[in-house]
């Protein structure tokens, strides 16, 4: 009987707590992954994570992938109101046209 184990997705708020019981309070990582009931490499990689972000940008500031993701929508966006200005040219004229 092979079962495969689902992944557990942790919050974005899960983690900052397990973060700031390492940072702020003085645990070890081990000792707030026990307090969780997470695995410690988990914490450690949480941590790392955030130090990595913060020397990035300022704690509290957009960390660098939700800016990426920003301007891959921002880019997107853009895309589609570019078309929705060509079509809208192109029925004016058309309008204009048929007008006179």
């Amino acid at each position: 009987m092979n079962k495969k184990q689902e992944r557990v997705k942790y919050t974005k708020e899960f983690k900052q707590d397990a973060v700031n019981l390492v940072t702020k309070q003085g645990y070890s990582a081990n000792e707030a992954a026990r307090r969780l009931g997470v695995g410690q490499s988990n914490v450690s990689r949480w941590v790392r994570e955030l130090r990595k972000d913060q020397q990035d940008g300022v704690e509290g500031e957009v960390s660098r992938k939700e800016l990426e993701a920003e301007v891959k929508r921002l880019r997107k966006e853009n895309q589609r109101l570019q078309m929705e200005r060509e079509i809208l040219k192109k029925a004016a004229a058309f309008f204009a046209k048929e007008s006179n």
